[in-house]
């Protein structure tokens, strides 16, 4: 009885083979592939000293039948290979790209043969990430200069940074809807653009992915000593205040601000300089102190008399508010933001039922308006 090996590989990691494959490429008499030039595991197999032969198509007995499965071509690979094996007396068959249903035609094949024994080497398990190879490498055939994509060759770190911006947005985006599918799809935009900048700094001789990925990693491992080592911490206050120790530590810090990127948004800016000042005892006692601050912020709003003071004391106004919504535990750019997105959502809806009712803004005052705003408020939770 002839044995046939049918040993599964991944175009993704191609150099890599169980144990069993191995034992099975040294013990047979032959290694086949569809194409020994296409394989993507052919290279490192030469490598390893294994010869690859490509599968020479039989012949099949009889007018082909349009039940069985696979195509005549498909049925004419299965049909060699079961006659390499016969003649050879074992065979090993590395599956690859356009091999997909193979295994199973064989196995079909083998059956009726009678006298050919097939046995399935399987890859391990794929770690997590492994995905993420194959990523990196097709974003290197775009930026290739040999028959890379054009418009991916002329960008560079600038001109990406509104991509990324606008990538990140669209995340929260998908954070607040709740539909997961549409959070992995956001999540894999912002990934493409770390894998982008990557790219374009390993092209200019910089970096590379994997120093990104290694740095990452190693700080995640230094700033978590009570995870990787001996270090302390049992709560999550505990842990944060490790951290920023340790960044403190690391980056030779002297001033509390420094590091908070002047960029950011307003409130998520203001939030981050409160939060550093508070380390050092500069906060509120409770939530009852900004409170008051806003009653106080909002008066001397109503008594400023000029633009500028108007709009300094506004400021004022929203710093108290986000040192509120600290002492509340509340992220106050996710909270405008849910903010800004019910008020979208209802004014569309206001516009909608006075669409329903005949008439449209140019028709509505200001009682109509508001009265409009007050029904679907009600409609959508309930309050007056």
């Amino acid at each position: 009885m002839s044995r046939i090996v049918l040993v599964e590989t991944s175009d993704v990691l191609p150099g890599l083979l169980p144990f069993p494959a191995w034992d099975a490429l040294a013990a047979a008499d032959v290694v086949l592939v569809r194409d020994p030039e296409a394989h993507p595991s052919a290279t490192h197999l030469y490598f390893a000293g294994v010869d690859l032969e490509a599968v020479v198509p039989g012949e099949l007995e009889g007018r082909f039948d349009l039940l069985q499965p696979g195509s005549p071509t498909e049925r004419k690979l299965a049909k060699g290979l079961l006659e390499t094996a016969a003649s050879k007396g074992s065979a090993v068959y590395l599956l690859g790209p356009g091999d997909e249903g193979f295994a199973r035609l064989v196995g079909l094949e083998a059956a009726k043969a009678g006298d050919v024994e097939v046995e399935f080497v399987f890859l391990s398990t794929a770690p997590a990430g492994l995905e993420l190879l194959r990523l990196v490498d097709v974003m290197r055939r775009l930026r290739d200069p040999d028959g890379g994509c054009p418009w991916d060759l002329e960008q560079d770190h600038a001109s990406l940074v509104r991509y990324l911006v606008e990538e990140t947005y669209e995340l929260l985006d998908a954070i607040e809807s709740g539909d997961d599918e549409h959070l992995q799809e956001e999540l894999g935009d912002v990934l493409l653009q770390v894998v982008f900048h990557a790219q374009v700094a390993l092209d200019r001789g910089a970096f590379g992915i994997d120093d990104v990925a290694t740095g990452i990693a190693g700080k995640l491992v230094r700033r978590h000593p009570h995870v990787f080592a001996d270090g302390d911490a049992s709560t999550a206050d505990e842990v944060q205040a490790s951290w920023d120790q340790l960044k403190q530590d690391e980056k030779g810090r002297t001033g509390p601000f420094e590091g908070v990127p002047a960029g950011l948004p307003a409130l998520m800016l203001a939030e981050e300089l409160q939060k550093k000042a508070a380390k050092l005892g500069f906060d509120w006692r409770d939530e009852t102190e900004p409170r008051a601050r806003i009653e106080l912020e909002l008066a001397e709003l109503a008594d400023a008399t000029t633009d500028e003071a108007r709009e300094e004391e506004l400021g004022d106004l929203l710093g108290a508010v986000v040192g509120l919504a600290r002492h509340l535990r509340i992220e106050p750019e996710a909270a405008m933001r849910r903010a800004a997105a019910k008020f979208r959502a209802r004014f569309d809806a206001v516009l909608a039922l006075a669409a329903e009712r005949g008439t449209g803004p140019a028709d509505l005052d200001r009682d109509a308006w508001l009265a409009l705003w007050d029904e679907v408020k009600t409609a959508a939770d309930g309050t007056g």
